[in-house]
């Protein structure tokens, strides 16, 4: 493939959103409020059936910035770095900066945005990665929490430092709605941050990363984000309990992560009152990150620069709001593994368009070289689906691929290996602690796709025999 001219090439505006699931109003959610995501799916293409390697925050990333399947990368949790296994890999961004780019990053792009738990990849990058302090709580009650659990580190209620706040991510009110403005919480200076670099490198071919914390917990937004939503309507699945005959491992620990947070039930269903409070904060989120994505849309169109850059907006996986009796991530059901994906080409034919095809992040990488006329390694385990940009309907792969570790530091101990098809979802797990494989299987034509396991129904044990067959053989990246 000849390399065109840099004066020629398409910018990239690479968007991560951590914890963002496709309950968004371009996704057919109307009770979400989303107008700047919905105006991109109108400029691009929004793929309805994208998915995730590993419903899990750090693993997903190396997975989607290596273009390598989890089992490769051997991050299968938030400590492990992907160079341990893979130290010669050529990430995504280090791709595009080896190929004459100007690459950035601002906020949560590979795993991290406290201090004790940054995980970042320098070679990637042209300067170093910019976080923003990393304050958490604004309000008086807020503080007083976090006075109240982490006393040594907090020992005056009155007031916190950003800088002590920004040390690690501490667990306090689970919901938080300052009367603050978008700038005084992290997302908002993120993209302050990178509307400012951009301004600066607008002249020269740029891949501009900005990854945005929220929604993930604690779900902390500006009031007037929280003010666009009546908590009494909201609607709750009605699939709320784990299905019937599904393992034990296809449990996420009982929703521990949000279980940490004060004002939340430490075992048990989720009380009525906690789960509107949750999902009021969850919401309330995600339109926060909405405007701070149009803020750089809208900054692209003021710099001249919409007709010559390629947007590419992502969720890192799913989230369980209450689906399946479960709260965040790290399962392989449905709402766990599926992502928002809109991409926009300036030069597509599909704008404004949708896809079904089954698409994976893996895909990403050598989609986003192939549209930027870059070489796109045989190494990578994607495939760019580039193609549907123009021709959304276009016939596609038959299948996507997740995974999910039991418990997630120790891999070996069980995991469970998933294959999406058109019409089913089907799950082995296999490990050190499981005497024999157990699997699950489920049906997204039945009425209640997750509310029973039908592994062992007789009436489908072709359709297990044929999945488990296709699962076992593309399951070749390690």
């Amino acid at each position: 493939m000849d390399l065109i001219a840099a004066e020629d090439r398409l910018n990239v505006l690479f968007i991560a959103v951590d914890d963002l699931r496709p309950n968004l109003a371009c996704y057919g959610a109307s009770d979400l409020k989303t107008p700047h995501i919905d105006r991109l799916a109108g400029r691009g293409t929004l793929f309805k059936r994208a998915y995730c390697q590993i419903a899990s925050c750090g693993p997903s990333r190396a997975s989607l910035l290596t273009g390598r399947r989890p089992d490769t990368t051997t991050v299968f949790d938030n400590r492990r770095r992907f160079r341990a296994a893979l130290p010669d890999v050529v990430t995504l961004p280090q791709h595009f900066k080896n190929n004459g780019y100007d690459t950035r990053s601002f906020g949560k792009v590979f795993h991290g945005i406290f201090s004790g738990e940054v995980n970042e990849d320098p070679d990637s990058w042209s300067a170093p990665a910019w976080r923003p302090k990393g304050i958490q709580y604004r309000t008086q009650e807020g503080i007083l929490a976090l006075h109240q659990r982490y006393p040594e580190q907090f020992p005056d209620s009155r007031d916190l430092a950003e800088e002590t706040q920004g040390k690690r991510r501490f667990k306090g009110l689970a919901v938080e709605a300052p009367d603050v403005g978008d700038s005084d919480l992290m997302d908002g200076r993120t993209a302050d941050k990178a509307i400012q670099v951009m301004r600066q490198i607008k002249e020269k071919p740029f891949f501009l990363a900005v990854g945005f914390v929220k929604p993930h917990a604690p779900y902390v937004a500006p009031k007037k984000y929280f003010d666009l939503y009546d908590p009494d309507s909201f609607t709750f699945p009605t699939v709320n309990q784990l299905p019937e005959g599904a393992p034990d491992q296809s449990s996420n620990n009982d929703s521990q992560e949000l279980r940490g947070y004060a004002g939340i039930a430490r075992s048990g269903p989720i009380p009525g009152k906690q789960a509107r409070w949750v999902t009021h904060g969850y919401n309330a989120c995600v339109s926060y990150v909405d405007v701070q994505i149009g803020r750089l849309m809208d900054e692209l169109d003021t710099l001249g620069l919409s007709n010559n850059t390629v947007i590419v907006m992502w969720g890192d996986h799913g989230y369980h709001l209450g689906h399946n009796g479960l709260w965040c991530k790290n399962t392989n059901f449905e709402t766990a593994t599926r992502v928002p994906l809109i991409v926009s080409d300036p030069r597509a034919k599909g704008k404004g368009e949708s896809s079904d095809a089954l698409v994976e992040l893996v895909d990403i990488y050598p989609t986003l070289a192939d549209l930027c006329t870059l070489p796109v390694s045989k190494d990578l385990h994607g495939k760019s689906f580039s193609p549907l940009l123009d021709h959304p309907d276009l016939s596609w792969e038959k299948a996507a691929f997740s995974q999910t570790p039991r418990p997630y530091q120790r891999p070996n101990e069980a995991m469970g290996r998933s294959i999406r098809t058109d019409r089913y979802r089907f799950v082995e797990w296999t490990g050190t602690e499981i005497a024999k494989p157990l699997y699950e299987l489920y049906d997204y034509e039945s009425d209640s796709p997750e509310k029973i396991n039908l592994a062992k129904h007789a009436e489908y044990q072709q359709v297990v025999d044929e999945l488990k067959k296709s699962l076992h053989s593309h399951w070749t990246w390690k």
